[in-house]
């Protein structure tokens, strides 16, 4: 499989090491979930999270500054957005990550597994994350 990070630099580094520590906060996290799949306002995101509307502000500041989400205001109100579909994409590696790193280790009948087989576990994997990290759908 071919990368599709052709070249890696000092600067690229930083960016993307800013790009994970912004979404390392639990708090974090959980807005770029509820934000990949829907526009909120601020207020609905702060109860998402159970924080006060101040703290979470501080939360989308810090996800703006690191180009994971964007924002519009409608009069007194401000929606936030996730920044594209990469920014879903980098949850799903990451809970990806996470199940590997917890997982046993692969004896050699794994390792002989099919891409079809790889294939399907993998949207296997992804479908239980996406449910499991569904935020709270408005009523």
């Amino acid at each position: 499989m071919e990368s599709q990070v052709a070249s890696w630099d000092k600067d690229r580094a930083e960016r993307s090491v800013a790009v994970l520590k912004a979404a390392a906060d639990p708090s974090r996290h959980r807005l770029l979930w509820a934000l990949s799949e829907r526009e909120l306002p601020v207020g609905r995101l702060a109860e998402l999270i159970g924080a006060h509307v101040a703290a979470t502000s501080q939360h989308l500041a810090k996800l703006r500054a690191a180009g994971l989400v964007t924002s519009r205001r409608e009069g007194t109100r401000i929606y936030y957005r996730a920044a594209g579909r990469q920014v879903r994409a980098l949850l799903e590696s990451a809970v990806l990550a996470g199940d590997a790193a917890g997982a046993p280790e692969r004896d050699e009948l794994s390792d002989e597994l099919s891409g079809e087989v790889s294939s399907a576990v993998t949207e296997e994997r992804l479908a239980t994350a996406r449910a499991r990290h569904r935020p709270v759908t408005e009523h």
